[in-house]
């Protein structure tokens, strides 16, 4: 049936697996995608949206080298909002609510378009493994397909086991069978597991709401969108959410059922995400809040059904339809099916090299929930990465990797590989420390280059990217150059209370003032013919505006980040050995001896390895 050796296998069809099955294909690489179901491709098994707080950056990056997710968000989205537009460039995070049908079926157009790659449905219930390489995978009805590189993106199904209050069955996902035979096998190959914990709202019939009774939360007023290509257009409508509010009636009816919740009888044993915890989680971490926000979310343009953001939870069902009923707007709902609660196996990541490829064995890689992460876009950027490096093994190229000051995704993946993790893993801006770099608005100028020398970025993304960055560099370098009388502008710094200017000033040092805006320097008549001669558009104003305001920020970080570069650069030897360190301490030599970092920046990240240690080390390689 399968004679041919595949160059790649992926297993799973989720966000990582459609992502590393574009990504190798689309890079020359003969691919194979086998799934349990076919029908859902890129299912969005939680809620309908992409992107939000350094998650939309994650998707922009992801966009920028060349993968799918920005622009299957762009041609499903029902509504588009840039979050935290109130603080600084850094901040803002472009969000878009999905259709979710739509979103599945663009997703599986687009793969079933791109050339290399085969699909099959099956349960891949082992790896077959020689000499610590994987040669292929074997699946659930004996079949057995050769394979040089493999992604495993199991998400939630490795032995997953869904709760509803005091009933637990197998399942990946609701309606979905578990996935068994890989974790027992890995563990024979002497990995490390663990048990994780999600879960997901009750989904209810939109027409049995009252959303006279909500505040409504529709999309911004100017849409925007993710993708840098111009294949995809922004909204010119949008359909709105509705926010309401829990309140003490309903946490009293929910605690009735916390004896009947595995959340506090024991059943469920393992950790779940800290960010986004379960109703009742909730309701018992912070007891004294006497209501909590509801997100009313539509599932598409045409659908009736309803997602209830905030409301996730595994209490019975009788007891979720109860409470359910007593929020305002919900008085008369009917579900279409309860919340529930999944327990899965995960891999800790510090088994994995930056490329995501295992230590143990050769040739396979993992990507997404298998890693301990939760979250779509987290689980995508791994699997364009895995993708990536499986087809760059096969060609016996240099891996890629990004570090922490070119991209969210390297902050993702330092951060899972250097220091573990044992709660659901999610992306924050503040987990990186060069947020003024990596910005959702410079995404492109920062990894598509890298995208076209990996031959997944076409060349017209790359010369939009260059005639983009062209256009805001000689802008800026107008506003550096060029002086402004008083007569001109001292009544648009009158308006906005700035103080006044006595001479000829720099735009540059003008435009830099706290409240002065891109509207405003366009009062200017030099500055807006420059930008109807030059015809700019908006993108490259507002990363004009950014590079002027924020300059300062901009350099300071930079500097910073040469320097870690440096550190960087500096190698460690594979299978160093740490024990003939004795100056260094014990803590250190044990965690050092186990994560084997490649470099010595990397090192400085591990926790328990202190900047004394540290030192140790660059004595010892400078001899």
């Amino acid at each position: 049936m399968f004679n041919d050796e595949y160059d790649v296998i992926v297993v799973g069809a989720g966000h990582a697996g459609s992502e590393a099955a574009a990504a190798a294909a689309n890079m020359g690489s003969k691919t194979l995608l086998i799934t349990m179901n076919l029908q859902n491709i890129a299912q969005m098994s939680c809620n309908p949206a992409m992107g939000g707080i350094a998650k939309g950056q994650i998707v922009r990056e992801i966009d920028a080298l060349g993968g799918y997710s920005g622009i299957v968000s762009d041609t499903s989205a029902i509504q588009f909002k840039m979050l935290n537009k109130s603080k600084g460039p850094a901040m803002w995070s472009p969000r878009v609510q999905s259709d979710r049908m739509r979103f599945a079926e663009d997703w599986r157009l687009l793969l079933e378009n791109t050339p290399n790659l085969d699909f099959y449905q099956e349960m891949v219930s082992g790896l077959i493994v020689k000499n610590h390489k994987v040669v292929g995978v074997k699946t659930s009805l004996g079949i057995k397909v050769k394979a040089k590189t493999v992604v495993l993106t199991n998400g939630t199904f490795l032995n997953g086991l869904i709760h509803i209050g005091d009933k637990n069955f197998g399942g990946g996902r609701a309606g979905e069978r578990a996935a068994t035979g890989i974790t027992e096998q890995l563990i024979e190959l002497g990995f490390d597991s663990g048990r994780m914990k999600t879960g997901t709202p009750p989904r209810v019939d939109g027409r049995s709401l009252d959303y006279s009774k909500m505040t409504e939360q529709p999309g911004d007023d100017v849409p925007e969108k993710f993708s840098y290509l111009d294949i995809t257009e922004p909204l010119d409508k949008q359909r709105s959410c509705h926010m309401t509010y829990t309140s003490n009636e309903v946490h009293d009816l929910l605690r009735e059922g916390f004896d009947r919740s595995p959340m506090f009888n024991g059943r469920i044993k393992s950790v779940g995400p800290r960010y986004c915890p379960s109703i009742e989680d909730k309701i018992n971490r912070f007891a004294d809040k006497d209501r909590h926000q509801l997100f009313v979310e539509p599932e598409g343009w045409n659908t009736v059904e309803v997602y209830v953001n905030g409301f996730s939870t595994s209490l019975p069902e009788d007891v979720q339809y109860k409470a359910l009923k007593s929020v305002v707007g919900f008085e008369n709902v009917k579900f279409f099916r309860p919340g529930y609660a999944i327990e899965y196996d995960y891999f800790p990541p510090t088994q994995l090299k930056h490329t995501l490829e295992t230590k143990l064995v050769e040739g396979l890689f993992f990507a997404g929930q298998i890693n301990g992460t939760t979250g779509y876009e987290e689980a995508a950027s791994q699997g364009l990465m895995a993708g990536i490096n499986a087809s760059l093994q096969v060609q016996e190229k240099e891996e890629f990797t990004l570090q922490r000051n070119e991209a969210y995704i390297g902050v993702l993946i330092d951060d899972l590989i250097t220091k573990g993790t044992e709660e659901p893993y999610r992306m924050f801006t503040s987990r990186a420390e060069y947020r003024t770099l990596l910005r959702q608005d410079n995404a492109d100028f920062r990894l598509t280059p890298k995208g076209h020398n990996l031959g997944l970025a076409s060349e017209k993304r790359l010369r939009r990217m260059e005639e983009k960055q062209s256009k805001s560099d000689n802008f800026v370098n107008f506003f550096r150059e060029t002086s402004v009388t008083p007569e001109e502008v001292n009544p648009i710094l009158e308006a906005k209370n700035s103080s006044l200017v006595k001479q000829q000033d720099k735009m540059f040092k003008l435009f830099a003032r706290p409240k002065m805006t891109m509207d405003d320097m366009r009062k200017i008549n030099s500055v807006n013919s420059y930008v109807e001669e030059h015809n700019l558009d908006n993108e490259v104003l507002e990363q004009v505006e950014i590079q002027v305001k924020y300059s300062g920020y901009i350099e300071k970080e930079k500097n910073n980040a040469d320097k870690l570069t440096r550190l960087e650069n500096v190698k460690i030897p594979k299978k160093f050995d740490y024990s003939k360190l004795k100056s260094m301490s014990l803590e250190a030599r044990g965690k050092l001896s186990k994560i084997q970092p490649v470099t010595v920046s990397q090192a400085s990240r591990i926790s328990g390895v202190s900047p004394s240690d540290i030192s140790v080390l660059l004595v010892y390689l400078g001899r």
